[in-house]
């Protein structure tokens, strides 16, 4: 038996099976850097009207979604953006009663709103089905809030949907994806001009707005048009593993309240909820950030 048949018999032997899958995914910012994870199972992998949808697995991040070649959620992540984008404006609120989340599909946001008793309806507006339903089938924990008979699950377009709609919200969250594609327009200063007319005089708006440290530009562009609308405009940033650089940021925009200053104890202490990453020291430290954004931001 030669040497190479040899080495071949040792390769698929039983014990050495695992070394025949070898399925990485990789996630590039600007094929420059970026995340690359072994996949251990590739559970969907189907396309909507909108876009390319995956569900994989891996061993350190259990399940994750992909959308359009992009992280958006994993089983193993400490759920921390559903929290911070949630929570914390929800412990600024003086009264949330209309609570309204665009994009979000896989439910996570609208979940954590679900928390809260004091919320008498949430709406999340969604303009991909196919996101919800397979969010549904993988990712049970974070889809459970739609069984709460206070949330109310609109397929449409974000901005047709604001647009056409004369009800006023307390709470705006604009969960969504990148700037391209069927989000692009819900980055745009005409659009959060839309969101500022439909919050009540003392709403609040919550952005997600991408990582400050690969997204300069589109971060400096995003805080320049809000700062023109909004009297009240913060940053704040949690740990996000699976997002670029991991370092992830969201805009606080107020018509009256502080995130800092009208931070209401009592509401929190009373809840008393019990979460993997948001509480209360996080809600005062996650604005406190080192001064290459500090200059990023204050100089919009």
């Amino acid at each position: 038996m030669s040497d190479t048949k040899k080495v071949d018999e040792k390769y698929i032997s039983e014990e050495n099976m695992d070394d025949l899958w070898n399925v990485w995914y990789s996630e590039l910012h600007d094929g420059s850097s970026g995340l690359t994870l072994k996949i251990d199972t590739i559970h969907e992998s189907t396309k909507s009207q909108f876009q390319r949808i995956e569900v994989i697995e891996n061993r350190d991040f259990g399940k994750m979604l992909v959308l359009y070649g992009s992280l958006m959620v994993a089983d193993n992540d400490n759920n921390a953006y559903n929290e911070m984008i949630t929570h914390l404006p929800l412990f600024v609120h003086p009264n949330p009663g209309e609570v309204l989340i665009i994009g979000g599909g896989d439910c996570g946001a609208l979940t954590e709103v679900t928390k809260h008793p004091d919320i008498k309806r949430v709406t999340l507006c969604e303009i991909d089905e196919k996101v919800v339903e397979i969010s549904k089938k993988h990712f049970p924990d974070l889809t459970r809030g739609l069984a709460d008979p206070r949330a109310n699950l609109v397929v449409s377009d974000g901005k047709k949907y604001l647009e056409d709609s004369r009800s006023k919200f307390d709470l705006v969250l604009l969960d969504l994806s990148d700037p391209i594609g069927p989000a692009a327009d819900l980055f745009q200063k005409s659009f959060h001009q839309t969101v500022s007319d439909r919050l009540n005089d003392d709403g609040i708006m919550v952005a997600q707005s991408e990582s400050p440290f690969y997204n300069q530009e589109t971060v400096k562009a995003i805080y320049s048009n809000l700062k023109q609308i909004f009297p009240i405009v913060r940053m704040y940033t949690c740990f996000m593993p699976i997002y670029p650089s991991a370092f992830w940021s969201f805009a606080f925009c107020s018509k009256k309240a502080d995130p800092l200053k009208d931070f209401r104890r009592d509401k929190y202490d009373e809840l008393n909820l019990a979460l993997q990453y948001y509480n209360d020291d996080v809600h005062f430290g996650s604005f406190m950030q080192p001064q290459f954004v500090r200059n990023l931001i204050d100089n919009c």
